[in-house]
């Protein structure tokens, strides 16, 4: 064989090689890929599926189908059940119920003298979806109206009634047993006369959404004279959630807009509704 062959032959190697690379890099952009946490996305319908067995559905005017809870004596929203903690979207509500994943982060809460509280879907996340508020020596937070956006909260207009709000005397906003601490509520209105709203925003560009972030963390450092610990979101694709080793793992889905109102939930796993 001559150098010419010689030169030839690499030169079908190379060819080769290149061929082979080629389908393998298409290959790797074509194949579906595996789902991350952040990929994934749910209807209306997995609210329904996965708050069935601790509530009831009801038909509700102007909302739609909304959700009650049973089985919690004494319930009140961002306030039995579950304790603040600090993450890098701000004040967070964890919860100790199942189905706190979405009652919590998802939607908002009012309240009827028949049924007691009840949750109005909706498809934006958030930490929590309250209305803050400081005052010499408390904290104190009311949960946002269905329709109530960020920038109406912070108005000068909106007004959460006076009882369903929850303080706490600063000193305790980071307990584990909030819940224990609460200021009685017949002291709400002096507390509420004293005090301020807090403004600090955060924005998620990924989720096109701005939160209310709470409390400023210096000053909850300042007030309960301990280092306040931002603990990382990092999300899982089944409800549930888990703080280890400075993380706060949680299933925050996206869910997808309605299209339509959303009337009539489906009963058969399987059935989707928008």
């Amino acid at each position: 064989m001559n150098e010419y062959d010689n030169s030839e032959g690499t030169t079908m190697r190379s060819s080769k090689i290149f061929v082979l690379f080629a389908a393998l890099f298409a290959a790797a952009w074509l194949l579906p890929r595996e789902a991350t946490a952040q990929d994934v996305s749910v209807s209306y319908q997995r609210f329904y599926d996965d708050l069935s067995p601790y509530g009831t559905w009801v038909e509700y005017p102007n909302y739609g189908y909304v959700w009650i809870p049973s089985g919690v004596p004494g319930f009140s929203p961002y306030a039995t059940g579950g304790h603040w903690v600090l993450t890098d979207d701000g004040w967070t509500w964890d919860s100790d119920y199942p189905w706190g994943w979405a009652a919590f982060h998802y939607g908002r809460w009012d309240y009827d003298n028949d049924y007691g509280w009840f949750w109005v879907p909706d498809d934006e996340w958030g930490p929590a979806w309250v209305s803050w508020r400081r005052s010499p020596g408390y904290y104190g937070w009311a949960p946002l109206r269905p329709g109530i956006s960020v920038s109406v909260a912070f108005g000068g207009d909106y007004h959460e009634q006076n009882e369903r709000w929850i303080f706490v005397r600063d000193r305790d906003i980071t307990r584990h047993d909030v819940s224990r601490h609460y200021v009685n509520r017949s002291r709400n209105v002096t507390i509420i006369n004293n005090s301020t709203v807090i403004v600090n925003t955060r924005r998620d560009d990924r989720r096109n959404v701005t939160y209310i972030s709470g409390p400023d963390r210096n000053d909850v450092q300042k007030v309960t004279h301990t280092t306040v610990k931002q603990v990382a979101i990092r999300e899982t694709n089944q409800p549930g959630r888990h703080q280890n080793n400075g993380e706060l793992q949680i299933y925050r889905p996206q869910v997808q807009k309605k299209r339509r109102q959303w009337t009539e939930p489906c009963s058969n796993e399987g059935d989707e509704i928008e």
